[in-house]
């Protein structure tokens, strides 16, 4: 399906408005996912052309995502990835734990972005950063686009990793699922039970009642709250 390339609109919006010389853009992956962290990626591309073919690493096959990644690396003026674990997410909730990851990346970055752009409708992130959010930033702006695929493909390498380190994992197929509920993975939650890698804070362990003892239940009421949507977005 044919979609429109991302563009330096809204970056050159920001610099206008605002006076601000360099702007990052921010997007996250993993947030619907059972196991593994929750990543962030801050990418500066200033506003040189990007490669061909960029766009919200959703709408790229694996094999495109793996040939345009190492290019983007190259390409981008700088870019910076954060974690969060699964511990981090069962302890704070997603929205905090969102905020924990992209702090990571965006002070992991050789120089403080002026501005932010941020892939979404919520601003996670808060002061004291400046923060555009853009639904679909990931699909109309070259920073965040770039962001995506970067973070992307570097959780899925993650996971896949973390699939073949142990035995005890390889019937959860996380190289194949990232961590998102596959059927295998599943199956492997209902027959295994979770590991040390699985969020266990989450409502899928309701549904699980040889394993519903293992559930974390957060203790601020607060944090909880904030992680309202945290489970949705069950892309592959």
């Amino acid at each position: 399906m044919p979609y429109e390339p991302p563009t330096h609109t809204v970056e050159r919006s920001i610099r206008a408005t605002t006076g601000a010389r360099t702007v990052a853009g921010v997007d996250e992956v993993g947030r619907g996912a059972w196991a593994g962290p929750v990543t962030v990626c801050a990418a500066i591309t200033g506003l040189r052309r990007p490669p061909e073919g960029l766009t919200d690493s959703k709408l790229l096959t694996p094999r495109r995502r793996a040939e345009l990644e190492p290019v983007l690396r190259s390409w981008v003026t700088a870019y910076a990835l954060g974690d969060a674990s699964p511990q981090e997410i069962d302890d704070l909730g997603m929205t905090a734990a969102l905020r924990l990851a992209a702090v990571r990346a965006l002070e992991g970055l050789p120089v403080r972005p002026d501005a932010v752009i941020l892939d979404g409708k919520h601003d996670y992130l808060g002061v004291p950063w400046k923060v555009r959010t853009v639904i679909k930033g990931d699909q109309s702006c070259i920073a965040v686009a770039a962001a995506s695929v970067i973070a992307k493909v570097h959780r899925d390498r993650m996971m896949a990793e973390l699939g073949a380190a142990s035995e005890d994992f390889s019937d959860f197929a996380f190289d194949a699922n990232a961590g998102y509920p596959s059927p295998v993975h599943r199956a492997a939650l209902e027959e295994r039970g979770p590991t040390a890698h699985h969020r266990l804070s989450w409502s899928y362990l309701d549904g699980l009642p040889r394993w519903q003892h293992l559930k974390k239940v957060r203790i601020s009421a607060e944090a909880a709250a904030l992680e309202s949507g945290g489970q949705l977005g069950f892309e592959f």
